[in-house]
């Protein structure tokens, strides 16, 4: 595996709005440390202590095949990225997200520090306000989210080391000022390009992408629209896909044609390859890759995982 894998980081000079340059130390720390790929899993999330082992494994795994970033799919905390840290050398780890209406902040702040104190620079505190679905006390998420972020501050949780899964432009602005960066879910280039633009040169942008291996579109648009069917349920999403030009139509049936081939990855290798090559062309830092066999959410796809790798390679 190429070392550019892991290393390669878009650095422009360029100057944000609040005066930051783009060889910000902690900005350019974190970008390195993600580097260019990652894997977006929720099967590496346990709380199944007889999974320890297996987890570490494929996480050891990942950081030979040369990804720089794990993401843990799920309301995540740093408990579970524990195992995989301990399994590995230089992987980072990041929650995608750690729901602020689970996890109280002064809880986040403590999980932070012990696995900063146990694998320093390589845990990523990724936050987010979930769904309304998910969560009874889901109010007024944005002024929920800001006084989040003002109690990890007062708890000494350091804002260079937390991402936030930002959609809508009021928490992109926020992600810019209060953050270290982006980790959206369910995204387009175009989403990818708008987000820079508002983010600046400075802050991390990490979408995540899903990826099926399959050539034949009509089964990969198959097990991508199984896939697709629940999250457009959620208001959050499919607000966020009307605000970047998909119509109403494009959400029944589990997505119109167009809007699979934006917010999936298929085909043949160059397919995909060229897929993911395009939100970085977009503005994206590092994409977090979801694999999407049509099997349970919590299986780990290693051999998709090694078969993106060289894709990539």
């Amino acid at each position: 595996m190429s070392d550019s894998l892991v290393n390669d980081s878009r650095v422009t000079d360029s100057r944000t709005d609040d005066g930051r340059t783009h060889d910000d130390p902690a900005s350019d720390a974190l970008k390195r440390s993600v580097g260019r790929h990652g894997i977006w899993s929720v099967g590496l999330r346990s709380e199944d202590p007889a999974r320890r082992g297996e987890l570490g494994e494929a996480a050891a795994e990942l950081e030979q095949l040369g990804y720089g970033a794990v993401w843990l799919g799920g309301s995540s905390a740093a408990r579970h990225a524990l195992p995989l840290l301990e399994a590995t050398s230089t992987l980072t780890v990041g929650t995608s997200i750690q729901s602020i209406w689970q996890y109280d902040a002064a809880e986040s702040a403590a999980g932070f520090a012990e696995a900063e104190a146990a694998h320093p620079g390589r845990f990523v505190l990724g936050l987010g306000v979930s769904h309304a679905k998910f969560a009874e006390q889901y109010r007024r998420p944005y002024s929920a989210l800001v006084a989040y972020l003002d109690e990890l501050d007062k708890a000494g949780a350091p804002a260079d080391r937390r991402v936030l899964a930002a959609l809508g432009p009021r928490t992109l602005e926020l992600t810019r000022d209060r953050a270290a960066g982006t980790i959206p879910y369910l995204v387009t280039p175009e989403h990818t390009a708008h987000a820079r633009e508002i983010l600046g040169e400075v802050p991390l942008l990490a979408p995540e992408l899903k990826v099926v291996l399959e050539t034949d579109p009509g089964r990969a648009r198959t097990v991508a629209r199984d896939y697709l069917a629940m999250y457009l349920t959620l208001p959050n999403y499919t607000t966020n896909f009307l605000r970047h030009g998909f119509t109403e139509d494009d959400l029944l049936d589990g997505g119109s044609d167009r809007l699979v081939d934006a917010v999936f990855a298929w085909g043949d290798e160059a397919a995909i390859r060229k897929r993911i090559d395009a939100f970085v062309a977009a503005g994206a830092d590092h994409v977090a890759l979801q694999v999407v066999e049509g099997g349970t959410r919590e299986a780990l796809p290693r051999e998709a995982w090694r078969r993106i790798a060289s894709l990539l390679a």
